[in-house]
């Protein structure tokens, strides 16, 4: 089994950030809508998440990048009310259709240490959080009392990016992997879909901020994930100058050696249909899907998952 970074850290230390953590949503800003509500009295605003988190499921999850889900699966804990408004989001139910109030009580945090460590129990390879960025005080307070009751696995981070740097400044040390999606460069393609005309400069800060803390992604010898940054991007139809201008960035910034899942599972989701949104209500071509690919590598970004990329493709324009 992996050492996980928590760790190092030591009991007093999880316990110290949880405390931090959770007396911060006195005055929430936990992400960047920076709300600012008691949510220490359970009132909520953009997350719909009052005191406690609220999840929608919890198991072995085996339809992850290989690197992460190995052949025991990664420990998926999936948190509701997503602080993003994506208007094609494929989870809509559980993200953004889920109403709040006592029909969907939270899970205190003892609860949720319970989850993470059913979840070692199973053989899962990692913990891996699913939208968990406002709901970062109630992962640290769990954590630390999983951690102190023999919680041993590493730590994923799977985010949308729409992180606050004051959150993530209080899981360096803490997680191990993280899996960030960059979704937009534009803030008027992120005011359209996301609804959150601030996600390219917050995804970028975010990014760069994971990249210092935990570098790129390292690979045991059995294929699977320990540490590093794994960087997805979901190739949308008709906005491949915003995957451009993406990949331009992860380039010059993070370094050609960043592990990047492009995605090519889009398909017309949520909120959008023939009235609404039509300009990406279709699938992305495969012409789309391989100049994104074309893209990347022409950039010198030749670490890219392969479930999903024409595998001829690829070792056309990157001879072995």
């Amino acid at each position: 089994m992996a050492h996980a970074a928590y760790l190092n850290l030591g009991s007093d230390e999880l316990h110290k950030r949880a405390r931090a953590a959770v007396a911060g949503l006195a005055d929430c800003r936990a992400c960047p809508r920076d709300c600012q509500v008691n949510r220490l009295e359970d009132k909520w605003a953009a997350c719909k998440t009052g005191r406690y988190a609220v999840v929608s499921s919890c198991f072995p999850h085996f339809g992850e990048e290989n690197p992460l889900r190995g052949w025991n699966g990664s420990g998926t804990i999936f948190f509701s009310h997503c602080n993003l408004r994506c208007v094609f989001c494929q989870n809509y139910d559980i993200s953004q259709g889920v109403k709040p109030g006592p029909a969907r009580p939270g899970s205190p945090a003892q609860e949720l240490a319970a989850m993470m460590l059913s979840l070692q129990q199973l053989g899962c390879h990692n913990i891996n959080f699913v939208t968990p960025e406002h709901v970062v005080p109630q992962v640290l307070e769990a954590l630390a009392l999983a951690a102190d009751a023999g919680l041993e696995l590493p730590i994923v981070y799977n985010t949308s990016a729409y992180d606050a740097m004051e959150s993530l400044e209080l899981l360096d040390g803490i997680i191990d992997i993280y899996m960030p999606d960059f979704k937009f460069w534009s803030r008027q393609a992120s005011a359209t879909y996301l609804k959150a005309e601030d996600y390219p400069d917050a995804a970028r800060t975010a990014i760069a901020e994971m990249q210092r803390q935990v570098g790129a992604l390292q690979i045991d010898a059995q294929g699977v994930a320990r540490r590093g940054v794994l960087l997805r991007h979901l190739v949308m139809p008709g906005h491949l100058d915003e995957t451009q201008a993406i990949l331009e960035w992860i380039a010059r910034e993070l370094g050609t050696d960043t592990y990047i899942n492009l995605m090519n599972q889009y398909r017309p989701a949520g909120r959008v249909c023939a009235e609404h949104y039509p300009e990406i209500n279709r699938l992305p071509t495969a012409a789309e899907f391989n100049h994104a690919v074309e893209i990347a590598v022409d950039l010198g970004l030749t670490r890219l998952d392969e479930r999903r990329v024409d595998l001829r493709l690829l070792r056309k324009l990157r001879p072995d």
